[in-house]
């Protein structure tokens, strides 16, 4: 884990709320010089806190407001058959995310559609198809919520 201070989840803070923050804004936000932030910043990204940035985009806009959760078990449970099925799932248009998982099922996928008729139409037609496939439940997503910003653990304070 990387050791970050008041400083530094400061500057991610504000970051993670929008990635598009200038530099200047970042530095006047949390009080110090732009070159300051700037070398923050990149500390950051070379020490693998920061990884990206990515884009919001509006599902129901780009035509895909239907969302749903996938559950989905695998036979025979083998590092073969799962990584195969996690290779090919994740190429999937359809596809916004998987999350291999431990419990009843294999994998949860979380897709996005254009209607009911494509989501049956990805469940019957693309996952059924698959041998390995054992079983598949199939949860419409109502609301998808998540948090922007993720504070760190174990901030230590920064010293002056």
């Amino acid at each position: 884990m990387a050791e970050l201070d008041e400083l530094d989840a400061a500057i991610l803070g504000i970051l993670q709320a929008d990635a598009r923050t200038t530099n200047r804004e970042v530095a006047a936000s949390v009080g110090i010089a732009p070159t300051t932030a700037l070398e923050r910043t990149r500390a950051l990204r070379d020490r693998g806190v920061i990884t990206g940035a990515s884009l919001d985009v509006d599902l129901a806009a780009i035509g895909r407001p239907v969302q749903a959760l996938v559950a989905v078990r695998i036979r025979p449970p083998s590092r073969t058959a799962i990584e195969a099925f996690r290779d090919w799932v994740t190429t999937l248009p359809e596809t916004l995310g998987a999350f291999v998982t431990t419990g009843d099922q294999d994998f949860i996928v979380h897709v996005a559609v254009a209607d009911n008729d494509a989501l049956y139409a990805f469940v019957i037609d693309k996952l059924t198809s698959r041998a390995e496939i054992a079983d598949v439940r199939t949860s419409v997503v109502y609301e998808h919520l998540r948090r922007k910003e993720i504070a760190p653990i174990g901030v230590r304070p920064r010293r002056s």
